[in-house]
């Protein structure tokens, strides 16, 4: 009899982690891959820029995996509100969470919360089309976006404010970001780094991207440039990424302006300490860095000098964090699931892979070795009896019609899917995203009672 194992989340984790234990002959494996969205495929579809298609092309593995018998999709169904993990483990012999970092990280100045101040995880969504973020209203009527943080999720949002109509018209973004962006009076992007530009944490192809855009040029003052003895070393112990970036930031600073119609600004050394307003942002007050060594770690140290940067917008890109789920450990403090391996400590039969597992780190393709390692765990307690055999006549899906639940299967999304890329392909664009609950659960699922949007 085959292992059914659960997977909650439908990333690149968990498609990681399904085609590694679909692979498996000892035991054989069937999976059931639940998602609180519609749509599967996580950061791939919700969180990589819309301008940057070809990274989106790893969909097509996942595409595979689906396809391998066996494979199921669980739509709709949020784990702790439609079902509760206690009922998964009932269910399933094992259940897998790759559920990511859900939220923002706060930064805990004086005006965070001001109106015009958001988290990027936000202005991502937004402009990505997740359901959750449609209703938001960012008002990019301001000269001056200030976006804090020196990650290639900063980068992003930095490039994308820059885009110009045409630049966007043939992306996936959604149409009233697009038109946003476009009709925008932005003349500066502000990035912010409390570090210097070697400890930056975006990449090199990123970085170069901002060097390449018909209406924005990227401005680095040579003087920001400046290398301590602790970063020259760090420069030369990372060729590969730190080199990279210092040397197109160098070629940056040696560029004569062009004059085109906007600006990306890449500032070193300096950490936001307060963010002013009355009634909305107006500007940001920021506190001028020096590098020190503290037990062989490089670390940003104020000065006491202060700088106020007039903007009309924030966003606040100083990492990912993970969220708790009811009935599964968590620990607060890393934000991640506590493990050893991928093996979730204080939870029966209970895996992790992932940002949850590991924290924000790494690139898409990083979470394939991180699954595999966890799905080694997994099958290794199975070979050994540790997971227990579940009653076959149970099943999630006897579950969510007993509950009222209108989930969407794969052949569902496999419907939402070729509505979206129909109605692109006029319009030259990959795909117009179905972006509103409403419209996605009715392609979906097809006509019915609306289930309940859950928070």
């Amino acid at each position: 009899m085959a292992l059914k194992v659960a997977i909650i989340g439908s990333g690149p984790a968990g498609f990681y982690a399904a085609d590694a234990l679909l692979r498996s002959d000892d035991p054989p494996v069937e999976v059931d891959m639940i998602d609180r969205l519609p749509t599967p495929w996580g950061l791939v579809r919700l969180g990589v820029a819309p301008d940057h298609e070809n990274i989106k092309a790893v969909s097509r593995a996942f595409e595979k995996t689906a396809a391998r018998p066996g494979f199921r999709f669980f739509g709709n169904v949020e784990v702790g509100s439609t079902v509760s993990h206690e009922e998964l483990i009932r269910l399933y012999g094992a259940v897998v969470y790759t559920v990511g970092a859900q939220t923002d990280r706060r930064l805990g100045i004086p005006g965070e919360d001001l109106p015009g101040s958001w988290p990027a995880t936000a202005f991502v969504a937004w402009y990505n089309g997740h359901p959750d973020f449609q209703e938001l209203s960012f008002d990019l009527a301001t000269e001056r976006v200030v976006v804090i943080g020196n990650g290639n999720v900063a980068i992003d949002c930095a490039r994308m404010l820059a885009l110009t109509a045409d630049e966007l018209a043939p992306t996936d973004t959604t149409d009233p970001a697009a038109e946003a962006i476009a009709a925008s009076p932005v003349r500066e992007i502000l990035m912010l780094g409390r570090r210097g530009p070697v400890q930056a944490a975006f990449t090199p192809p990123e970085l170069k991207e901002l060097g390449e855009l018909a209406g924005a040029e990227p401005i680095v003052d040579a003087n920001d440039l400046g290398l301590d003895p602790a970063s020259l070393a760090a420069l030369e112990a990372d060729r590969d990424r730190a080199k990279r970036n210092y040397d197109l930031l160098q070629e940056y600073a040696g560029r004569e302006p062009e004059g085109k119609p906007r600006r990306i600004v890449l500032r070193f050394l300096v950490s936001p300490v307060a963010i002013l307003g009355e009634e909305r942002v107006e500007a940001v007050e920021v506190v001028h860095n020096e590098l020190v060594d503290e037990d062989g770690r490089i670390a940003a140290r104020p000065t006491g000098e202060t700088e106020v940067i007039p903007c009309g917008l924030v966003l606040r890109s100083v990492g990912y964090k993970g969220v708790p789920l009811p009935g599964v450990p968590f620990d607060e403090q890393s934000g991640t699931m506590p493990n050893e391996g991928g093996r979730v400590q204080g939870a029966e039969r209970t895996y992790a892979a992932g940002w949850i597992k590991r924290g924000p780190s790494g690139v898409i393709g990083t979470n394939k070795k991180d699954a595999a390692e966890t799905v080694a765990l997994l099958l290794e307690d199975a070979r050994a009896g540790k997971l227990a055999s579940v009653d076959s006549t149970q099943s999630l899906e006897a579950l969510l019609d007993e509950k009222g639940v209108r989930y969407v299967e794969y052949a569902g999304w496999q419907a939402i899917d070729a509505a979206e890329r129909a109605a692109g392909e006029p319009r030259s664009r990959p795909r117009v995203k179905l972006a509103s609950w409403e419209g996605l659960l009715s392609t979906g699922c097809g006509p019915g009672e609306l289930a309940s949007r859950r928070d």
